[in-house]
């Protein structure tokens, strides 16, 4: 892994001096509590350590400083990123920096991986003694405030109020008199993003690229008005070698009610042979939409605009991008104007892809396929379902009605909308791919492929929890392919697909789940969480014999170090 020895910090006054007491308890405690593993065993056996980089060696010395400014602006996203999960965490850190013993190196690598205290493939279990229990509202709540107490007055709000409570883009605090307001990001983390900025300016001063120089300005200027509209729209259009991600994106930390958007940076490089040859596949979108197995009426007749698919290779990343799991693809942004407006980019992070393949899904399928069906998984298959599930999240239901009044899938599942996205991202990319072999757009060899290592690669997901929102989508999935008899369990406990089964079972689910983003019938979707994303006894006896195989890999990201060390 490489190590961020030191993470600037946007920390608020108030509370520091327990926080600090605390954390140095947490320095003179033992390795790990009684009974538990040593952090760098958990670490060693969940994570294979890979190298990870691109090739910037065609990249004019301009663009290569350009790029180390870049990275520059992602390392701050860590440091913003780990005070979204828990506002303890920066004092935590400091602490762990100043134990130079073995034991305390390894505690501080394995926070660093899981932004925190807690281990993210474990059930969020904690390793380091005396923390509490990972708050399921992370930092962007009141820390003395409910779940109940936050959304009775969500419900309350009307108008600009309600959009500003509920948006991506604020914290929600307490006023001096104990009343709840939204604060935004832009004055909540003001430090921190002033210094990204910066970054991100210099970068855009020494680039050539005309696009990334303006995404890299507005970018700069959104952490300012806390405006992100036209940044994202020139992040859609940016057309440069170097294409980065960077801000607040993904909400799955608020596990209240998926409203937050947490800090996050990807820095990559475009592979030009690779975004050609998938070229193709926006032209598709507006068929599939036409085609979605749900009632007419919950079909878009004109998606937004533009649909930029771009395979990438990775040189860094950051903040919720670089927290326990690795990203394997993105489908952004997750703003409903810019998609209404413009549509959303999908981007593969192709040498994250080759590594997950190579070191966690090729070892799983030996384990959980029977031999006769081991031959049907490829890198191919699994590359490509990647693509169509992000293409998948830009098509079905986005703004709808609920009570006669407007909102979003988003808003109306609210902690239940990840899950069910992931899952209808997921099933609903199973048959767009077997619709575009029925038109030969992709080739029929991939028929049987792409659900036997799809299978396959529904064990690596729910091994990242199903406290987690691809972990419990996928075991929605499979419990359903097993309730239908599309896959079937044999006396060896080895699962295998019913080819004759499986394209019905997946038209089914993909309907049911769209059918609920549709309605915002948020008590169906937590109907299907709670009968359907669980482990079963069957799935269990499987990922009891996956103890050898790691849960993911921990990248260590050789290039952006080579970009450090030319300074």
């Amino acid at each position: 892994m490489a190590r961020i020895r030191t993470l600037s910090c946007s920390c608020r006054p108030g509370g520091a001096a327990p926080l600090l007491l605390a954390a140095s308890a947490l320095v003179a405690a033992p390795a790990a509590p009684a009974g538990q593993e040593p952090v760098g065993a958990t670490m060693d056996r969940l994570y294979a350590p890979v190298e990870i980089g691109a090739d910037v060696a065609a990249l004019p010395a301009t663009e290569r400083a350009a790029l180390a400014r870049i990275v520059d602006a992602a390392r701050v996203m860590d440091a913003l990123f780990l005070e979204q999960v828990w506002p303890g965490n920066p004092t935590v850190l400091m602490a762990l920096e100043g134990d130079r013993s073995p034991a305390g190196r390894a505690r501080l690598d394995y926070f660093l991986v899981n932004k925190g205290p807690w281990s993210r493939l474990e059930g969020d279990r904690p390793f380091l003694p005396g923390v509490p229990a990972k708050p399921a509202g992370a930092g962007y709540y009141p820390p003395d405030a409910g779940r109940d107490e936050v959304a009775a007055w969500f419900d309350g709000l009307t108008g600009d109020e309600s959009q500003a409570a509920t948006g991506f883009f604020t914290t929600i605090r307490r006023g001096p008199g104990g009343d709840l307001r939204a604060v935004p990001y832009s004055v909540e983390y003001q430090g921190a993003l002033a210094v990204a900025a910066g970054h991100l300016r210099a970068a855009a001063d020494l680039t050539a690229e005309p696009s990334l120089a303006r995404y890299l300005r507005s970018r700069a200027a959104a952490f300012a008005s806390n405006d992100y509209y036209d940044s994202d729209v020139a992040w859609m259009q940016l057309d440069s070698a170097i294409e980065p991600t960077i801000g607040p994106y993904e909400v799955y930390e608020d596990g209240w009610f998926n409203y937050k958007a947490a800090f996050e940076a990807f820095v990559t490089i475009r592979d030009d042979e690779e975004t050609a040859q998938l070229a193709r596949f926006g032209a598709e979108l507006q068929g599939l939409e036409d085609a979605l197995p749900i009632d007419p009426a919950y079909r878009d007749p004109q998606l937004g605009a533009l649909a930029p698919i771009r395979v990438v290779n990775v040189v860094f990343t950051a903040g919720d991008a670089n927290s326990g799991v690795q990203t394997a693809a993105f489908n952004l942004p997750n703003d409903e104007r810019v998609i209404r407006d413009h549509g959303s980019k999908r981007v593969m992070l192709r040498n994250v892809q080759e590594a997950k393949f190579r070191h966690v899904l090729a070892p799983i399928a030996a384990v959980a396929l029977p031999a006769a069906a081991r031959t049907d998984v490829s890198f191919q298959a699994f590359f490509t379902h990647i693509l169509m599930h992000e293409l998948m999240h830009g098509l079905g239901p986005q703004e709808v009605t609920v009570d006669g009044r407007a909102t979003t899938v988003r808003q109306a599942l609210r902690e239940a909308s990840s899950v069910i996205e992931e899952a209808k991202a997921d099933i609903s990319g199973l048959w767009a791919l077997h619709r575009l072999i029925d038109r030969g757009v992709i080739d029929r060899s991939l028929e049987r492929s792409i659900y036997t290592t799809f299978l396959a690669s529904t064990f690596r997901s729910i091994r990242f929890g199903i406290n987690a929102a691809h972990g419990r989508g996928v075991a929605i999935q499979l419990n359903t392919f097993l309730d239908a008899g599309a896959v079937t369990v044999d006396a060896e406990g080895r699962f295998a697909v019913d080819h004759a089964r499986i394209r019905d079972a997946v038209e089914g689910l993909t309907r049911r789940l769209m059918t609920i983003q549709a309605h915002g019938d948020y008590d169906a979707a937590v109907e299907v969480l709670e009968t359907l994303g669980v482990v079963r006894p069957e799935v269990q006896r499987v990922l009891d014999r996956l103890g050898d195989v790691p849960v993911d890999i921990r990248p260590r990201y050789v290039t952006a170090e080579a970009l450090a060390a030319e300074r």
